[in-house]
């Protein structure tokens, strides 16, 4: 009777059913603090993990305005007020886990390394999202290869990266 019912459970287990995600989660950042000192004792400069940061929470924007569509919430200004809030999480990282220790970047700017790795992973995981629509655009409505709407940020992150480690 036991083995039936084990079986009955996971029959009932396997049905499909829909798969609900919280982009939101406060897991994300906490995982961007805890990162960065893994990322600092491998060496990789605290902006590089910003950057990457910064495109994973803009990520999570866009999944975010993804689930207020499905759900019909339209309002003035959603769009960029949900990245602007997933972005801001960062901010949750210097509440526990990370130090504000603001240097000089390029003799220009006065900014803690991670923040200003996140402000640039954000505009630049934007503007590739922009270009990849308007490839798309231009190409029929579909990509030019398989997967490319995942390659193009990874690419240009990856080079932002190398850049990154070169400048500073």
């Amino acid at each position: 009777m036991k083995s039936l019912s084990k079986l009955l459970v996971a029959s009932i287990m396997m049905i499909p059913g829909m798969a609900l995600a919280n982009p939101a989660c406060p897991i994300c950042t906490i995982a961007i603090g805890a990162g960065v000192g893994v990322a600092e004792s491998l060496g990789v400069p605290t902006s590089v993990v910003g950057l990457w940061a910064g495109a994973l929470l803009t990520l999570l924007g866009y999944w975010m305005i993804k689930f207020f569509d499905n759900r019909g919430w339209k309002f003035f200004g959603r769009n960029a007020l949900l990245i602007g809030m997933s972005v801001a999480m960062i901010g949750f990282a210097y509440v526990g886990d990370i130090d504000y220790t603001p240097v000089w970047i390029c003799n220009v700017l006065y900014i803690d390394p991670i923040l200003f790795g996140a402000i640039v992973g954000m505009i630049v995981f934007i503007l590739v999202e922009k270009l990849y629509e308007f490839m798309k655009r231009k190409n029929g409505g579909h990509a030019h290869f398989p997967f490319e709407r995942v390659v193009l940020p990874v690419v240009v992150l990856a080079l932002f990266s190398w850049l990154f480690c070169a400048c500073m």
